[in-house]
């Protein structure tokens, strides 16, 4: 078997050809990833033992939330890219941890409990020996979930109405789904990757409160987050000085579980019109027919390739392969000539 990197997996898409590399980035994500303008965090104005009552502190002090109708709700058009956020600050501390997705940093003492503190500190551990965390749930196809979700590079489209905001991530084809002026509802009694979603406007900035989430990270490298995890968000347009878009998010993370206390971090996205121009589009795409990753008996990430009996073949076909047009890559096969 070839052992590699685990960057290869979720960092080589095909934004890669049309985004410029840091030549120093060894981590192999989009150059901006780690740059752009970063605002201050805004913490809450005062402290909240629970999401519930910050939310209902902020509804309250919007007196209810601003009813818009279509043609007064804010719209963030076109595609977006993530951009910096101050989230690794919250758990590291170092020079440059760049994000956490690599080695680098020091854990900083009491933010989260002490068993996830012990598991933090024996990831954090793997990483100064290996070069990067061995291997990523994300591998299996697990959905990245929340708060991972903000982060994730690519793109994103959003699309506001009076009643739903729609957040879509092309990776995972995560979608979230925001309901305005709602209650939570919970009918299925479990969680999910993205929990359930609910908010308002404040003029031109949405408010989130988000619960139900299922136990996840906060990102590669970094900590685990519990199934008692909620976020509050607050998301808002701006235009930069120099005439560019970004969406700015200040979120406080609640997890009884994980955190000592409350923590509050910034995250940014930018406009990214450049991509819109040569016709990037989100598809829909999965990856537990075409996945030849596996989970070693040393923890580590391998790869099935070709000629083993576990082996699939990312091109497939349907159950029906000696018809014609069952192959799921068929601009690949007219290359081939097939």
């Amino acid at each position: 078997m070839i052992k590699k990197s685990l960057t290869l997996i979720f960092f080589c898409s095909f934004l890669h050809a049309v985004v410029a590399q840091d030549d120093e980035d060894d981590i192999g994500v989009p150059e901006g990833f780690f740059g752009g303008a970063l605002p201050a965090v805004e913490p809450p104005l005062r402290e909240f033992a629970t999401a519930q009552a910050h939310y209902e502190y902020l509804l309250q002090a919007a007196d209810g939330g601003t009813s818009h109708t279509m043609a007064t709700i804010p719209q963030w058009n076109g595609l977006w890219t993530s951009g910096r956020n101050s989230m690794p600050t919250i758990f590291l501390e170092g020079d440059d941890v760049r994000g956490g997705l690599g080695p680098g940093g020091t854990v900083i003492d009491g933010v989260l409990t002490p068993p996830y503190e012990a598991h933090f500190k024996a990831r954090r551990a793997e990483m100064e020996i290996h070069g990067e965390q061995l291997f990523d749930r994300l591998a299996r196809c697990e959905y990245p979930g929340v708060p991972r979700w903000i982060w994730e590079p690519y793109v994103k489209e959003f699309v506001n109405l009076p009643h739903q905001s729609w957040m879509m991530n092309d990776f995972m084809n995560e979608t979230r789904r925001i309901y305005i002026g709602q209650e939570h509802i919970n009918l299925d009694a479990k969680h999910s990757a993205t929990g359930d979603s609910i908010g308002f406007w404040n003029d031109d900035e949405l408010t989130i409160w988000t619960k139900w989430v299922n136990p996840a990270d906060y990102v590669r490298g970094m900590p685990l987050t519990s199934n008692q995890f909620e976020i509050i968000e607050r998301w808002k347009q701006v235009t930069l000085g120099d005439g560019n878009k970004q969406l700015v998010t200040q979120v406080t993370f609640y997890d009884p579980l994980a955190l000592v206390k409350p923590q509050s971090a910034v995250y940014t996205h930018n406009a990214a019109p450049d991509l819109e121009e040569i016709g990037v589009r989100i598809r829909n795409w999965e990856c537990t027919t075409s996945s030849n990753v596996y989970k070693a008996e040393d923890g580590s990430t391998q790869f099935y390739l070709p000629g083993d009996p576990e082996y699939v073949d990312p091109r497939g076909t349907t159950d029906f392969p000696e018809l014609p047009g069952q192959s799921y890559d068929p601009v690949l096969d007219a290359r081939d000539g097939q």
